[in-house]
């Protein structure tokens, strides 16, 4: 069985719910996951997956499944789906290009029998049931950290950044919260990738650049996360870390952190944040 979630960060980690209902319904099946490079190591060591598999037409047929279930959507994974050599081919039927599917999976709220804003992790596992896993809790999602981090002192990972501007809360706050933090005996840590401008944090700890191995290893250890709605919120989730996560645009109802004590804020002061903290009893 083939499964496509080409990408993005938050989507692959919030996957891996509806993978772990997958293996554990049909501990007999082959499962590959293709995805973008790039996040390709969100499902490494991941024991429900049998091969992750490159982004590509050639991969997924190569692999030959007998089903290729396309949880991505995109127009890209919909002609890597009709062209995969599955005899069954399954996508959820409000997805582009429908007509590719000989499978279509319905609505999440209509196989969940409840019209309520569903959550990313849920919409995904439903398509499970639909194929006919038994409905079970939808579980924590599950990342596999390469090695534990050490705990040598309490630390908090700080994502200050986003994949746009209108996600990004204001740096002067994140570094407001950053002293505070500091000053009570937690760590802050500040993420990013290796293109982002992250300079004005560097009176604090800075992992930039980092590839996607090393984060998972870093959060496996945090006792907070304090980011943007972003990919990393959904990492330090899976991990049970303590999240406070800012939306401003997004549905906190869709992606919102899963299974882990939380806070969510919209477009906070940095009182609010650090009241947060202090009511998921991190010490701040």
């Amino acid at each position: 069985m083939a499964v496509l979630r080409l990408r993005s960060l938050g989507d692959c980690v919030l996957t891996t719910p509806a993978l772990d209902i997958l293996k554990r319904a049909r501990p007999d099946l082959h499962v590959g996951v293709a995805v973008e490079e790039r996040f390709a190591e969100i499902f490494a060591g991941n024991p429900d997956i049998d091969e992750i598999l490159p982004a590509s037409i050639g991969a997924v047929r190569r692999f030959s499944p007998a089903l290729c279930l396309n949880l991505h959507g995109g127009t890209r994974s919909a002609w890597m789906t009709a062209l995969s050599g599955a005899r069954w081919r399954a996508g959820f039927g409000h997805f582009r290009n429908s007509f590719i599917y000989n499978v279509r999976i319905p609505r999440a709220q209509e196989i969940l029998g409840e019209e309520r804003v569903v959550h990313t992790a849920e919409h995904l596992a439903s398509a499970m049931f639909w194929l006919g896993a038994p409905r079970v809790e939808v579980g924590r999602a599950k990342l596999i950290a390469p090695a534990r981090q050490p705990r040598t002192r309490a630390y908090a990972v700080i994502h200050a950044v986003a994949a746009t501007p209108a996600k990004t809360w204001r740096a002067d706050g994140f570094l407001t919260v950053a002293g505070a933090l500091r000053e009570s005996g937690v760590e802050p840590v500040f993420i990013g990738s290796g293109s982002e401008q992250l300079s004005i944090f560097n009176e604090f700890r800075v992992v930039q650049g980092a590839s996607l191995g090393e984060i998972k290893t870093l959060m496996s250890g945090a006792s907070l996360f304090v980011g943007n709605d972003s990919g990393p919120a959904h990492i330090a989730a899976a991990f049970g870390v303590p999240v406070v996560v800012i939306f401003s645009s997004s549905d906190s109802a869709v992606w919102a952190p899963w299974r882990t004590s939380s806070a969510v804020l919209v477009r906070p002061e940095p009182a609010q944040v650090l009241d947060a903290v202090s009511r998921l009893r991190v010490p701040a």
